[in-house]
């Protein structure tokens, strides 16, 4: 839905009473720490008709659930400006792809900003420096040489923290601009008065120092940082850009023309649904679709994590953004544009990059506070100078106030947390596991028991033929046995006979059409096949046919306790064998369970199966618990149980009957080859069949949280260490008293190391 000035719109899905929400991105510009995205978001949620709002400073958005009876885009828009940040209505009908490319050229736009501003001022910031020492017999030449050239940087390259602090000053709120602002502008006050009017210091026996140089270099310090910051936080982002760049920009489209049918090289907007569309080796997979002909195999990595090439033949699925590695083949374009699976993985990403973690919530209480309190703190520190510091009391006053309000700018803890959650879920698409949201990562590292489907999930959720055992005396091979039983389970569509026909054409045996087929509903079947009498089913069957199954019932149920369906095979009247199938456990569902033990979990299998079957399969992959025969609401009230404990659950699924269950466990992880229903009941979407990304999903999380605990403890232990020192608390002891320009420092620091630390999740090994 697109609202009156073309913005894109999402519609929820339910609604609360008669009122109707909407859902709005609105890209803002200008937040430079976690005081400024607290107060756009105090903002907005106080216009009328906002039902919640979230503000990310990591990715610049604030995304607003709002009646459109009440308010209006627009008016959010300018709710926004009126804080002093900048904002603008994204583009009509923008997909995720323009959003993000958007995004990143406005991100380069910002870091060359801050990069040109903070290389002029850091130049005239030394030459003033050079000025000053090499002409202190020429005090007022030079005080006012400095003077035109500190206002200067002020007015250009330190413009947007006065306007922006004046703005939240209007609004009775204060952030980190107001530090800069409130500290360089004291330090350029008293610099103007002593450059105006020296008598007033010399008459009181005070000497008219000047600051100018520091209130240059602090500027160009702090822009420093957030240039470094800038280029630092695009890197959190380098998995969803890699996504975005995986779509083509044309296709090789097969389209009618004057002369026939034409290979033609469209914009990929332009590809309709149920065109043919060509790709040659080594070509990316243009759009979704379905192969009509030809073979190849095809590299998912960059969407499933998934290393090995996956085969695909005619009737198979491609998905756009992929590579094609061997042979070329036609295609069939189904889903496009933003109903494809990479726009929607996109989409998925950028939802959760701009998600807010509950711990978050820790930090926005502080800076909340933070500001006016720090401000109090440089006033108190200038009090104390004044009072105690006699000659020069109020240039070290200044001097150690203006110190305060610099090195406690609160950017550290504004990005402690939404560069880890950015990092994160990078990190995990990567790994082919999407996270949908900070809040579902932080509650993954809280698990302590993890639920399993077991068919799809555990197993391969195909039946398969594991076992041909031939009878004491029988000449036929095993493959002659199969081939019988399979020319006669063709005519039937039971899901075990299905196996069986689809093993004999696995090893290439050629099927002869049954005669006289019939079924035996609860027992098997029987026919002729290339005459002979054939009888395929259980001991019931077999005693119908007067067959004595002595000879394999030991062996028989021996495959039934391993989780296996036997069946007993009668060739013209006598006993031939026992054909075996079973779900098989996938190769790596063993190793995934292993590794939830070793992460400390509990592990359970729920499933709908029969008890025998289940706890078989438990026994094989190493499970801890079986809850077996539970229909999908059983399924509900076992989480529910299992919360009941105080126990923080998983479940793992992948069935359109797994979907309650997803919903109500803590985090539900969905099997991304499964069911589109149980995709969207999930937090975590495990883009491979493959328990472990599961396993690797969790340890993730745990890592996260640990990296987003150390950046809020170094964010607040910084600020409890740095302003002390900066107010002066040394000097007694040891003389030692920190400049502005040293507080201006320390704090781009702080922002960096913060970044830097969520950037080392980029490598770190999860399994």
């Amino acid at each position: 839905m697109s609202n009156p000035s073309g913005s894109t719109i999402e519609k929820d899905a339910e609604q609360n009473g008669e009122a109707q929400t909407e859902s709005i991105r609105i890209p803002v510009t200008g937040m430079t720490c976690a005081s400024c995205s607290a107060r756009v978001q105090r903002t907005l949620e106080k216009q009328p008709g906002v039902a919640d709002a979230n503000v990310n400073l990591m990715m610049k958005t604030a995304t607003v659930r709002f009646d459109p009876a009440a308010v209006t885009p627009d008016r959010l828009v300018e709710a926004i400006r009126q804080t002093g940040y900048g904002a603008e209505l994204a583009a009509p009908d923008q997909s995720a792809f323009e959003e993000q490319e958007a995004r990143d050229r406005a991100n380069l736009a910002e870091f060359r900003e801050y990069k040109t501003k903070a290389i002029v001022s850091g130049v005239v910031g030394i030459l003033a420096m050079v000025v000053s020492m090499t002409t202190m017999g020429h005090a007022g030449y030079t005080n006012a040489l400095l003077l035109v050239a500190s206002a200067g940087v002020m007015l250009w390259a330190g413009r947007d923290f006065y306007t922006r602090a004046w703005a939240a000053f209007r609004h009775h709120a204060a952030d980190m601009n107001t530090l800069v602002a409130v500290g360089t502008g004291a330090a350029f006050l008293y610099s103007l008065v002593a450059t105006v009017a020296p008598q007033l210091f010399v008459s009181r026996g005070l000497t008219p120092d000047v600051y100018y140089e520091a209130v240059i270099i602090i500027i160009a310090l702090i822009l420093a940082g957030n240039a470094f910051e800038a280029r630092a936080k695009t890197r959190t982002a380098n998995a969803l850009r890699a996504l975005v760049h995986l779509q083509p920009k044309t296709a090789r489209v097969v389209r009618s023309g004057p002369n026939g049918d034409a290979e033609v090289d469209a914009p990929i907007e332009t590809v309709e649904t149920g065109e043919t569309v060509i790709v040659r080796p080594g070509e990316r997979i243009p759009v979704d679709g379905e192969i009509l002909s030809g073979e190849s195999a095809v590299d998912e990595s960059m969407l499933t994590g998934e290393s090995l090439p996956v085969a695909k033949k005619p009737g198979d699925a491609v998905i756009g953004g992929t590579i094609n590695r061997t042979g070329a083949f036609r295609y069939r374009a189904t889903t496009l544009g933003a109903d494809s699976v990479l726009a929607r993985i996109v989409k998925l990403m950028r939802d959760a990059q701009g998600s807010r973690a509950p711990i978050q919530k820790l930090a926005d209480r502080i800076s909340g506070i933070f500001v006016p309190v720090v401000i109090s703190l440089a006033i108190a520190t200038f009090v104390v100078w004044f009072v105690a510091a006699g000659q020069s009391s109020i240039a070290r006053g200044i001097a150690a106030a203006v110190a305060v309000l610099i090195i406690a700018c609160p950017c550290a803890m504004g990005l402690a947390v939404p560069t880890a959650v950015m990092v994160a879920t990078g990190k995990g698409a990567e790994l082919g596991v999407l996270i949908k949201g900070g809040e579902a990562l932080q509650r993954a590292g809280d698990l302590r028991t993890i639920v399993l489907d077991k068919t799809g999930t555990i197993t391969e959720g195909r039946p398969t033929v594991t076992d041909v055992v031939l009878a004491p005396g029988v000449s036929r091979n095993a493959d002659d046995t199969l081939r019988l039983v399979a020319s006669l389970e063709s005519m039937s569509e039971h899901p075990l006979a299905d196996a069986i026909v689809r093993r004999a054409r696995d090893r290439n045996l050629a099927l002869a059409s049954p005669e006289g087929f019939q079924s035996a509903t609860g027992r098997g079947a029987t026919g002729v096949v290339d005459g002979s009498a054939i009888a395929v089913g259980n001991a019931a069957l077999m005693a119908d046919w007067s067959v004595d199954v002595t000879p394999l019932r030991a062996a028989a149920e021996r495959l039934a306790g391993d989780g296996k369906t036997p069946m007993y095979v009668a060739i013209d009247g006598a006993l031939g064998g026992v054909v075996a199938v079973a779900d098989p456990i996938k190769d790596t569902s063993r190793e995934a369970i292993r590794r939830f033990h070793d992460l400390g979990l509990e592990v359970v299998m729920l499933t709908g199966d029969n008890r025998r079957t289940a706890e078989a399969i438990a026994r094989q992959a190493g499970i801890d618990r079986v809850v077996a025969e539970v229909l999908p609401d059983g399924k509900v009230a076992e989480i529910a149980r299992l919360q009941g404990e105080g126990k923080v659950v998983a479940m793992v699924g992948d069935g359109i009957n797994d979907a309650p269950a997803l919903a109500k466990a803590d985090i539900g992880m969905a099997i991304g080859t499964g069911t589109d229903v149980a995709a969207e009941a999930a937090d975590v979407v495990l883009m491979r069949g493959d328990l472990r990304t599961a396993a690797q999903a969790v340890a993730l999380s745990r890592r996260t949280m640990r990296t987003m605990k150390q950046n809020l403890f170094w964010a607040f232990i910084y600020n409890v260490i740095g302003i002390p020192v900066a107010a002066g608390v040394l000097y007694p002891a040891f003389g030692l008293l920190l400049s502005p320009i040293l507080a201006s420092a320390a704090m781009a620091f702080s922002s960096v190391s913060v970044v830097t630390n969520s950037l080392r999740l980029r490598g770190a090994r999860v399994g």
